[in-house]
């Protein structure tokens, strides 16, 4: 076999992160009555995931700690419509933080591959979430048992798509290069990360991404497809 390590992004590769925190952020809202503030939940959240990504590459480039990166996302969306009120941010990010990683939703085939996977490979997750919540999340979804180990950018204080972070995991599970996989959604992160350390890639495309600065090693628009592939 050529490769012996499989390195998984998580979020919206393996958890279906951008569903679950939809249906998270819908609950919390409609709990907190923010249709008070709001012309709709559509409203809010484009607010909110527009500057949720700016604050992420901040947070990427050093410049905002763990800790303002959640206070500003959750506080703007109400600053931005004129409503002074931290302490009702805070709660509502408190409400979000505990209910999201309850959420069970995956990708689809997710665990049909992982099936197919775990006994071939070594399985590994490298992300940029949150320890606290990146394994509830998995232990939600039941896809915990599948995993050799997870490394978190946190653990380095290093995002993907920094080299940093993918020589760590190399090494923290003494992985070879030329026998480890990169799969993830994200080109910036999980392909040109792992383009830039010479590690081969799967780019899952997920979002239909037409344009690229270099090819990936494979190209899949289904986690099944990593069946035939591997």
């Amino acid at each position: 076999m050529k490769y012996k390590n499989l390195f998984f992004d998580l979020d919206d590769t393996i958890w279906a992160f951008s569903q679950n925190a939809r249906d998270t952020f819908e609950e919390v809202y409609q709990k907190y009555s923010y249709e008070r503030y709001f012309d709709s939940f559509d409203h809010f959240y484009a607010i909110y995931q527009k500057r949720n990504t700016e604050l992420w590459v901040e947070y990427g480039e050093g410049k905002i700690t763990k800790d303002e990166l959640n206070r500003q996302r959750f506080f703007y969306p109400l600053m931005s419509v004129g409503v002074e009120d931290e302490a009702l941010a805070e709660q509502f990010s408190k409400d979000f933080f505990s209910i999201i990683p309850t959420k069970r939703g995956l990708m689809p085939y997710a665990k049909e591959v992982l099936e197919y996977l775990a006994p071939k490979y070594n399985l590994y997750i490298l992300s940029n979430g949150f320890r606290e919540l990146q394994s509830r999340k998995m232990r939600s979804a039941g896809v915990d048992g599948y995993f050799k180990k997870v490394i978190l950018s946190e653990d380095l204080g290093v995002l993907k798509p920094y080299p940093e972070i993918f020589n760590f995991a190399l090494s923290a599970t003494q992985s070879e290069l030329r026998e480890s996989l990169m799969i993830g959604d994200s080109w910036e992160a999980d392909i040109t990360g792992a383009y830039g350390v010479g590690m081969h890639q799967v780019f899952y495309n997920v979002t239909e991404r037409t344009t690229f600065p270099f090819l990936p090693t494979y190209h899949i628009h289904s986690l099944k497809e990593l069946m035939t592939l591997l």
